[in-house]
């Protein structure tokens, strides 16, 4: 035993691993190195026989205890780990290697027992505005109920489903394969019933036996204050209808949010622009300033420049866990220059460049006439 490595280390795992954390590290090497996944290759057999002992000690809480305990001495009188266990979680995992290998997988569970119905998805567009403070919404759905003539059981009235005959209601059926190392249990839905257990021989002619029928309904949905593109609104029992006593599965409601053509939004704070006049930049002065909550008044001081940014607190987005805590919003300032001009005001302006200057504009003009003379002269 001496030669024997560490159980743990052939499995890769420590001393502390959960039964789990065994179970998925020998599975892994189970499918690396099967014989039948490398024909020929005996290293690979060697490592495969190997990983199997070591979890077949390490799966077993006796035999664990004893390893943790005395090491491979623990089984020098029993021979080794005392052979190869294939039933239990050794042949869940076995069944798995060859559905894997050899295709069609194995059932773990039966399809007969309580089933929850499958989700169902969906979308709804909404404004920005209703984003930001929650709207309610009616959504038009076509949605499977229970059959009132055969209540569910897709059978024709009068008669009733019958035991599937093949897996004797159990859904599932039973074989074994041989392997390397013995036979090996194997588990698959049944292909008669498809896992039901049951065989319908005369279908019901409103649901052709499925049990359910689709109908037209109406399903209210309440969108949330604070609600982003993109994100889901679930809504429970409104998917589809489960099997065998099964609930139903719950109704996800996609949330498409409309562009808004001022504002623009980045998780719970709003972020625009608002115009000023020059005066009103120059002399300072209230600029009006679009937000969710109506226009508001912002006073500016005098010489505030353009892409001046300010903050308005609490004027954002409400948050989805509090809805009275908000985001706040961004306003950056810029001045507007007007883009057409009465000759007064074109007068005015010019005077109101000369006071900063100090040249009047035939001074700028004899300026300008003299400076290209030097480039000329120059050559420039």
């Amino acid at each position: 035993m001496a030669d024997k490595r560490d159980y743990y280390e052939v499995l890769g795992v420590p001393k502390s691993a959960s039964d789990d954390d065994i179970k998925k590290a020998y599975r892994k090497l189970a499918k690396k190195y099967h014989p039948d996944a490398n024909p020929g290759d005996k290293e690979a057999e060697a490592k495969f026989k190997e990983a199997s002992e070591a979890y077949a000690v390490l799966s077993d809480a006796d035999k664990k205890r004893q390893y943790d305990q005395f090491g491979h001495a623990a089984f020098e009188q029993g021979g080794g780990a005392g052979g190869f266990d294939f039933s239990g979680d050794m042949g869940d995992i076995f069944g798995d290697i060859f559905g894997d290998l050899f295709g069609g997988g194995r059932t773990r569970r039966a399809n007969n027992g309580p089933m929850k119905g499958a989700n169902l998805r969906t979308g709804v567009r909404i404004t920005f505005e209703e984003a930001v403070f929650g709207c309610e919404k009616e959504l038009d759905l076509t949605l499977k109920d229970e059959c009132n003539t055969c209540h569910g059981t897709g059978a024709k009235p009068g008669s009733h489903p019958e035991t599937c005959s093949k897996c004797g209601g159990k859904g599932q059926v039973v074989f074994t394969q041989q392997s390397l190392f013995g036979m090996v249990r194997n588990v698959q839905t049944c292909p008669d019933c498809q896992g039901t257990g049951k065989i319908i021989k005369e279908k019901c002619s409103d649901c052709y036996g499925t049990g359910y029928v689709s109908n037209r309904k109406k399903i209210q949905v309440s969108i949330p204050a604070g609600i982003d593109n993109g994100q889901s609104i679930r809504i429970r029992g409104k998917g589809e209808p489960g099997t065998n006593g099964g609930e139903r599965g719950d109704l996800l409601v996609e949330v498409s949010v409309s562009r808004h053509p001022i504002f623009q939004r980045q998780e719970y704070d709003i972020y625009s622009t608002a115009p000023m006049s020059f005066a009103q930049a120059a002399l300072g002065g209230d600029v009006k300033i679009s937000t969710v909550d109506g226009d508001v008044l912002y006073e500016v001081k005098p010489g505030t420049q353009t892409d001046t940014k300010v903050r308005l607190r609490g004027k954002g987005v409400p948050t989805l866990r509090n809805k009275n805590v908000r985001g706040d919003h961004y306003v950056t300032l810029v001045v507007q220059v007007p883009t057409k001009l009465t000759s007064e005001q074109k007068d005015l302006i010019k005077k109101l460049d000369e006071s900063f200057t100090g040249k009047k504009d035939s001074d700028k003009k004899h300026d300008e006439n003299e400076e290209g003379k030097k480039k000329k002269f120059f050559g420039k």
